[in-house]
């Protein structure tokens, strides 16, 4: 029988690998895991959402960034690409790097059919390691459905959004998200 050994990455040879590959990899406490290239409706829904809230948190406090930027998460020594991040005043980078942050209030993971799973639970548990970090979206791209968590003197609040019909408010910068504008475009099967 042959066994493998699964070689483990420093974060310095992660950040190196990173910084060159052409694809997107997340950091996972020595492992680098590849993210898998997400469809046009992942994508859309993502680019929706982006735009919704750059467009109504112009000259406010927040700013919205989308998945390009990593998020380091130091209680998991992770390193993650969520599909939009919502920072209050300036984003707070690790170690002074510019490709790394640590203080969103809001994040939204659009959910895949192989990632869904991962997103709702192992991620959350994680995102809720970070003191500035109150909501937490997840949505759908199969259908106009828009699960949304935000943080509670007792722990956290669950309200799920079904139809184009509804707008979700977020506590967490004070607007209105309207379920027809996360799904512009989008043709559901």
């Amino acid at each position: 029988m042959v066994s493998t050994v699964k070689h483990r990455y420093s974060l310095d040879e992660y950040r190196a690998i990173e910084e060159k590959a052409e694809g997107r990899s997340e950091y996972q406490d020595g492992e680098i895991v590849p993210i898998l290239g997400e469809t046009l409706k992942h994508s859309r829904i993502g680019g929706n959402i982006l735009t919704n809230l750059t467009s109504v948190l112009r000259d406010t406090q927040f700013e919205p960034i989308n998945s390009d930027l990593r998020l380091w998460i130091p209680e998991y020594r992770r390193g993650v690409y969520p599909d939009v991040m919502v920072f209050a005043g300036e984003p707070q980078l690790n170690e002074e790097r510019l490709d790394e942050v640590l203080n969103p209030i809001l994040i939204v993971e659009v959910l895949s059919p192989s990632t869904a799973d991962y997103d709702r639970q192992h991620k959350f548990r994680m995102y809720r390691s970070i003191p500035s970090f109150t909501e937490y979206l997840l949505v759908e791209q199969d259908e106009p459905f828009v699960e949304r968590y935000s943080k509670q003197t007792q722990g956290w609040l669950l309200s799920d959004f079904n139809g184009l019909d509804h707008s979700i408010f977020l506590e967490s910068v004070g607007v209105d998200l309207p379920m027809a504008e996360i799904y512009r475009g989008v043709v559901f099967e």
